[in-house]
């Protein structure tokens, strides 16, 4: 039996039902492997002192410091992450706040290896403990932990630093593996893990029935992401600017918000474009089968769980050249990867509108996404680490 110890600053809880969804389906999927004892580890991340103008941390600091969620045994202790530091500090609190934790699960639950499931703040704190117990370290990237904490000069030395301390890598697609690696992380302890799609909730249904439900008539576009500059909302709302009759639904919530509403208005199409907020996932089904196509004009990504949950449902995607954009668009039946410009998204989207794939052609292109085998490279990878450690020792 492999007993593994998971780490993830980024997992939902009763506040955050949306909050690293598909970290929580990875664990889940691993906890439920024959050959797994695994405990779960979300720390919370709150700022000193009395929460004061940082009210919106009021809810995260009554969550309970340990429950069973879903069936798994969550830990969730809390870590100093002190506000307008860029992250500076903030492994070495997570480290400090987990070592009382493990020591004390350590007791009753002596584990074989850590698996940590983001690259910053867990990736510096998981190989720091990694050594004080003796056991391999593996680390997932998975996007904004490469291209944002990797870079930013307060915390790329601390990225780089678990990268090479690690015993192996993860990375969520074969781009973001060569962005590990341009950085200076060993390319032989890195693998690529793509992430899972559930078909048997993400699959086709009967577009007019849906749009309707919707409220919508004619051609729909989905984009799918938080509302934040990353994302780039603002140039799928240009190409939808310029497509009329064409109708775009947003679902994601973030500060984005306030110049989204000014652009919509400033196009005049209010009618025709809608910020829907926070969608829960299981409502998410549903509201991309519905779209004839989805567009998400990402500045960077690793691999989006909204493409191949689109594809998933028969809709095609019109995405940027970030990450793995090409291990997902395959084929013209996938959709097009083009330019960060609205007048290039809208020729895109327009191309699918006017000849669309079929659904079931657009399906096929992530049969390969499933979590069973996300689940079964998973374990293959810390069980060989959790081996090989031990024939050393």
């Amino acid at each position: 039996m492999l007993r593994v110890l998971t780490l993830s600053t980024l997992f939902p809880d009763v506040t955050r039902p949306n909050f690293g969804v598909f970290v929580e389906r990875q664990t889940l999927g691993l906890a439920a492997h024959p050959d797994v004892d695994l405990k779960l580890v979300a720390p919370i991340g709150l700022p000193p002192g009395p929460l004061g103008r940082f009210r919106h941390y009021a809810p995260l600091a009554k969550l309970p410091r340990r429950e069973t969620w879903k069936g798994l045994d969550v830990h969730r202790p809390r870590f100093t992450a002190i506000p307008f530091t860029q992250g500076r500090g903030h492994a070495a609190a997570l480290e400090r706040a987990l070592v009382p934790v493990l020591d004390t699960l350590r007791e009753t639950f002596a584990f074989d290896v850590i698996d940590a499931s983001f690259f910053f703040p867990d990736g510096p704190a998981a190989v720091a403990l990694g050594k004080r117990y003796g056991v391999p370290v593996s680390v997932k990237a998975r996007g904004a932990d490469i291209h944002h904490w990797g870079n930013a000069p307060a915390t790329a030395a601390a990225v780089r630093a678990a990268g090479q301390g690690a015993d192996g890598m993860l990375a969520v697609s074969a781009a973001m593996k060569a962005d590990m690696v341009a950085m200076g992380l060993p390319t032989d302890r890195i693998r690529v893990h793509h992430t899972g799609v559930d078909h048997a909730r993400f699959h086709p249904v009967d577009r007019a029935i849906a749009k309707a439900a919707l409220g919508v008539a004619g051609p729909l576009v989905v984009s799918v992401g938080a509302l934040i500059p990353r994302k780039r909302h603002d140039i799928v709302i240009d190409a939808v600017a310029a497509l009329p009759g064409v109708t775009l639904l947003i679902a994601g919530e973030g500060p984005e918000r306030a110049p989204l509403e000014a652009q919509i208005a400033r196009h005049g199409i209010s009618d025709r474009v809608r910020l829907l907020g926070a969608v829960p996932h299981t409502d998410l089904p549903q509201l991309i089968a519905a779209a004839d196509v989805s567009a998400l004009a990402s500045s960077s990504e690793g691999l989006a769980n909204a493409w191949v949950e689109s594809l998933a449902c028969g809709t095609p995607i019109v995405i940027t050249d970030a990450g793995g954009a090409h291990e997902v668009v395959t084929s013209p039946d996938a959709g097009r990867v083009t330019i960060r410009d609205g007048l290039a998204f809208a020729a895109a989207i327009d191309t699918l509108l006017k000849d669309p794939p079929t659904v079931a052609a657009t399906c096929a292109t992530a049969a390969a996404f499933t979590w069973e085998a996300n689940t079964t490279a998973l374990y293959t990878h810390l069980a060989m680490l959790a081996a090989n450690h031990a024939s050393r020792g």
